[in-house]
C-alpha cells in the first residue's frame, strides 16, 4: 500500500502552500502526521518541484506557530506567529483533551470541549481571512451527539457547523460522526465523515494471531441500532455475519430524564463458540458495551474484541479492568484521534489504532486538490491485508 500511495497527487499544482496547525489538546498528533508529509514530499520525484506553484512544497515542517494565550481572567486571544497569507490551511483540534489547564482567577481550570471549540474559532479568527483555504480537521465532531432535537432543546451541533461556515472555513472533517446527517446544516460547504474501518481490522489482525475469518467462526456486533451502518460494513467486507442489540426501555417511568433500560435484547443467530467483534462510534463510560459483552458471553460466546473510534472511558477504566480479569472481554480498540490517558496506553487489553499516516493522506492529497474518495472506501487495503493474515505474511 505504501508505495502506491506515496506516488499519488504528482501531477496536479498544490492549492497552496501547505500549514497545519495543530492546536494544543492535539499537538502529539499533529506532528506525527507533519513527519510523513515532510518525508514523502522529500523523497517525491516531480518535475514541477522547482516551479513557482509548488514554492513552499518542501519544507522541514508545514507546522505554523500558532498560540492561545491566556489573560488572567480565563479569557483568551489566538495568534499565529508567521506568515499565513495564501496558504492551504489545516486546523486539527482535539475537543476531548481534557488534560490541558488554564488559570481562571487563581484556579487551576480542566479545559472542557467548549473551551477547545472556543480556541479553534480564536486561531480561525486569527487567520483573518488570508488565507487560500480553510480545512478543519476534527475528528470528535463537538457536540456531535447532540444532533436531534426531541424537546425543547438545543441543536448545538448543527449551530456549530454553521458557526464555522460561516467563520470561513471551506471543509469540515471529521471521523465517525455520531449522525452524519448533521451535514445537512451546511449542505453547500465539505463535510467528510471518515470511518476507521481499515485501521481497526489491522489493529487486531497485528495483535491476535489465531482469528478464522469466516462466517462460522467469527460475528460483528452493533451495540444497538444506531450503529447498524458501521457492523454492517465490517461484516460485509470480511464476509460475516452480524448481529445487533436493541435496548428494552421502560416506558411507564423517567430516572433521569429518561426512560431505564430494562434489558438489551439481541438479534441473529447463534453466538456460540465464536469470536465477536462489537464496533461502536464511542465508548464514553463503557457501561453499554460491556453489559453487551456480558450478555454474548451468557449466550456462550467466545472471545470478545470491542472497536470504538473514540475511548473517552469517562468512568475510568477499573471496569474494563475487571472485565478484562473475569474474561469477558479480550481487547479494547481505540484510536489516537483524542487524548489517550497513559494509563489506558499500558493496559494489557489496550491496542491503540494509530491515525496519523491516515489523516497525513487525506491533507497530502486535499492540497492537491485531488479525489479522496479512495482513501474514504477501504474495502482493498482491509481485502489485501486479510489475505496476508490468512497466508501468514503479516507483520
Amino acid at each position: 500500500m505504501g508505495n502506491r500511495e506515496e506516488k499519488r497527487n504528482l501531477e496536479t499544482i498544490p492549492v497552496g502552500s501547505l500549514g497545519i496547525i495543530a492546536l494544543e489538546g492535539c499537538r502529539p498528533l499533529g506532528e506525527k502526521v507533519d513527519q510523513y508529509l515532510v518525508k514523502w514530499r522529500a523523497e517525491r520525484e516531480s518535475e514541477h518541484k522547482e516551479s513557482l506553484a509548488f514554492a513552499g512544497y518542501q519544507r522541514n515542517s508545514y507546522l505554523l506557530d500558532a498560540r492561545v494565550p491566556r489573560f488572567g481572567s480565563g479569557e483568551a486571544k489566538g495568534m499565529i506567529l508567521e506568515s499565513v497569507r495564501g496558504d492551504d490551511i489545516y486546523l486539527l483540534v482535539d475537543v476531548c483533551n481534557y488534560s490541558l489547564t488554564y488559570s481562571l482567577c487563581g484556579h487551576e481550570n480542566h479545559m472542557s470541549p467548549d473551551d477547545h471549540y472556543q480556541d479553534l474559532k480564536r486561531i480561525i479568527a486569527a487567520v483573518g481571512g488570508k488565507a487560500r483555504r480553510i480545512t478543519v480537521i476534527m475528528p470528535f465532531l463537538y457536540e456531535s451527539r447532540q444532533h436531534k432535537r426531541t424537546a425543547r432543546e438545543s441543536l448545538d451541533c448543527a449551530l456549530a457547523l454553521q458557526e464555522l461556515v460561516q467563520m470561513g472555513v471551506d471543509n469540515i472533517i471529521t471521523f465517525d460522526a455520531h449522525d452524519p446527517r448533521v451535514q445537512n446544516a451546511i449542505p453547500l460547504h465539505g463535510f467528510e465523515t471518515v470511518q476507521p474501518a481499515y485501521q481497526f481490522i489491522k489493529g487486531l489482525l497485528r495483535n491476535v494471531t489465531d482469528l478464522t475469518l469466516d462466517s462460522d467462526h467469527m460475528m460483528v456486533i452493533s451495540p444497538d441500532e444506531g450503529g447498524m451502518g458501521r457492523a454492517i460494513y465490517i461484516a460485509n467486507v470480511l464476509e460475516l455475519d452480524m448481529g445487533m442489540f436493541y435496548k428494552r426501555r421502560d416506558y411507564t417511568q423517567i430516572v433521569n430524564g429518561r426512560n431505564p433500560i430494562v434489558a438489551h435484547e439481541f438479534l441473529g443467530t447463534s453466538v456460540e463458540d465464536k469470536d465477536m467483534i462489537i464496533i461502536d462510534d464511542m465508548i464514553s463510560s463503557g457501561e453499554s458495551v460491556l453489559e453487551v459483552a456480558a450478555a454474548l458471553k451468557a449466550r456462550k460466546a467466545k472471545r470478545i474484541f470491542v472497536f470504538a473510534t473514540f475511548g473517552l472511558f469517562t468512568g475510568g477504566l477499573e471496569k474494563f479492568d475487571k472485565a478484562y480479569t473475569d474474561g469477558v472481554i479480550d481487547k479494547v480498540l481505540t484510536t489516537n484521534l483524542i487524548y489517550q490517558t497513559p494509563e489506558l496506553l499500558q493496559r494489557e487489553w489496550y491496542v491503540s489504532c494509530d491515525m496519523s499516516k491516515y489523516i497525513a493522506y487525506i491533507i497530502d492529497t486535499l492540497n492537491h486538490d485531488s479525489s479522496i474518495s479512495d482513501l474514504l472506501n477501504p474495502n482493498e487495503r482491509i481485502q489485501a491485508i486479510v489475505s496476508k493474515y490468512k497466508s501468514g505474511a503479516l507483520q
